[in-house]
């Protein structure tokens, strides 16, 4: 038992978080008050081991938080906003993100061994 506290004591988490922050107001934009970017797209995988994500359970974790304007994103796209946010830096808002999921799952379709590959695309905006 003192050997596996020692063990989990020893090993290293690093966690990465990209947020803007999100008023409680309400903001009535037009589109002249945005410079709107082309679509962009980024890509992120997530492979899961009984059930876990271990190489984010005990490695690092990248994750975004921004305002997104027409869509609800899930943990695992979460992770392809943040990929998004870090190579187009200076956007303000993430305007209807278009979320494309692809899960293998070898095993007779269960967690047991699962590789999913998370595909945002969307445009960004900045204010003016």
């Amino acid at each position: 038992m003192a050997c596996v506290i020692t063990i989990v004591m020893a090993t290293s988490c690093q966690s990465y978080r990209h947020t803007m922050r999100e008023p409680n107001v309400k903001v009535t934009l037009n589109s002249n008050d945005l410079e709107l970017s082309n679509q962009v797209t980024a890509e992120a995988t997530v492979t899961r081991i009984l059930g876990l994500d271990w190489a984010r359970l005990f490695g690092k974790s990248e994750t975004g938080s921004t305002p997104v304007l027409g869509a609800i994103v899930t943990t695992g796209a979460n992770y392809a906003l943040y990929k998004l946010m870090q190579e187009n830096p200076g956007y303000d808002v993430v305007i209807y993100p278009q979320v494309e999921a692809y899960r293998h799952a070898p095993i007779l379709g269960t967690d047991l061994y699962s590789k999913t590959t998370y595909k945002v695309t969307a445009r960004l905006g900045k204010l003016k």
